[in-house]
Formats: structure tokens, C-alpha cells, sequence
């Protein structure tokens, strides 16, 4: 039976499989401005359990796009701020927290966990070739996030293969990546099509309806996936 936190969404796919959705894994790695919209999203769509990926504390500087960012969250883990707020949607929910900075010397312990899907939202461009490398070969299903930051418009995000992606420069290097290591499986990314126009000196810019809008794609693309494999159990 349908909790009734999550009865509009019966509404929409059906009891059965908003109820199949409670038995369902997912691993997001990296909860900052993208993959904090998947937890999100997730967390109200009656997903059983979430492995949170992420070493950081919440800044400041967050605030601007992180749903978790907030006064009373500063300087806390990120994976602990997220997984109060989990219990707070959805008590039912399993939260599994991983506090380690996950570096291409660590990233195979992720993959102990037997995982529904993996939304790879790792912005440490070394390590998240090793996680799509290892994902594809491996046969674990995986949406990766490409660049969000230095993008204005929401309207141009799109979740595609990523060889057919243009003007992303983090696609490009990933795409090579494949490429030079004969990697010829699908890979399905968020990406944008809009060009990054503004030269960057320190810090990314970014804003908060981007970041929050592609975790909001790859999240409805996560449990679209999920609700159509329900139909063929």
C-alpha cells in the first residue's frame, strides 16, 4: 500500500510501481548543486535507498543553487545535513552516507554497493572518468552530469548520448577519454548546448535555476528508467 505522502504520485504511474520504487537503490555521487536536486527529487519519489557520495561541508557560497545550503546547515556534512532532511520526506528511506573524497585511487569501493542506477554528479574530472569507465564496463547502470556552471539558460540542458553532444568542453574531454580507451558502450549524460561564454578566473560562476534544473532532468530520467523496468518484472 502507497504511502499517502507519495498518493499523487500513484496518481501518475500506478500503485505497484510507486510501491516497487521503495525496494529501488540509487548512488549519487557528488550532492552539491546538480546531484542535491537528484537526492531531492528522488527522496519524493519513494526510492528505498540512497547512497550519498560526498566529502564537503556546506559554504557559504552554496547558497545560491544547493537546496541543503541554508545558515542553520553551514560548515556541517553535506551527506548529513541531506540525510535529516531524507528522513524528514521519507522516514522509510534507507540513507547510506559515504564520507571520502573519492579519488581514482578509491573509487572502486563505491561499486561494493549493489546499485538500481548511479547518477554520477562527481565535478573532479579524473575520478569521474574512472567511475564511468569502471560503470560501463561493469554493467552498472550510470547518468552522468556534464558542466552546469557558466551556463544562463536552463532551456538548454538535454539528457542525450554523449557522442552526440556539442560545445560542452567536459564532455569533449570525456568523450576522449572513451575514445582512446576503446570504450564503445552507451553513455547517457545531462548536458547543455549552451556555449560557455564567460572567461573564469577563480571560482565557476553559476546560478540557481540551472544546476537545480539538470538535477531535476536526471532525476526524472532515473525513475522513468526504474518505473519501465517495474513493468517487465
Amino acid at each position: 500500500m502507497v504511502s499517502n505522502r507519495f498518493s499523487r504520485l500513484a496518481k501518475l504511474y500506478g500503485d505497484k510501481k510507486v510501491d516497487a520504487m521503495s525496494g529501488k537503490c540509487v548512488m549519487i555521487i557528488g550532492i552539491g548543486g546538480v546531484g542535491g536536486y537528484v537526492v531531492e527529487a528522488l527522496a519524493r519519489s519513494n526510492i528505498g535507498t540512497l547512497i550519498l557520495v560526498d566529502y564537503d561541508t556546506v559554504e557559504e557560497s552554496n547558497i545560491n543553487r544547493q537546496i541543503i545550503a541554508l545558515d542553520n546547515t553551514l560548515n556541517r556534512l553535506k551527506t548529513e545535513c541531506f540525510k535529516e532532511r531524507i528522513k524528514l520526506i521519507n522516514p522509510h528511506c534507507k540513507v547510506i552516507t559515504i564520507n571520502e573524497y573519492i579519488t581514482v585511487e578509491n573509487y572502486q569501493e563505491l561499486f561494493k554497493y549493489k546499485v538500481d542506477y548511479i547518477a554520477d554528479c562527481c565535478d573532479t574530472v579524473k575520478t569521474k572518468e574512472k567511475i564511468i569507465e569502471y560503470a560501463l564496463l561493469n554493467n552498472f547502470n550510470i547518468i552522468s552530469s556534464m558542466g552546469t556552471g557558466n551556463r544562463e539558460n536552463p532551456e538548454d540542458l538535454e539528457i542525450t548520448d554523449i557522442t552526440k553532444t556539442k560545445g560542452d568542453p567536459l564532455a569533449k574531454k570525456i568523450r576522449k577519454y572513451l575514445r582512446d580507451n576503446h570504450i564503445n558502450k552507451k553513455l547517457m549524460v545531462m548536458c547543455s548546448k549552451e556555449i560557455p561564454h564567460h572567461k573564469i578566473e577563480d571560482v565557476i560562476p553559476s546560478n540557481s535555476f540551472v544546476p537545480p534544473s539538470a538535477g531535476l532532468l536526471i532525476a526524472s530520467y532515473i525513475i522513468k528508467k526504474l518505473i519501465s523496468k517495474t513493468e517487465t518484472e
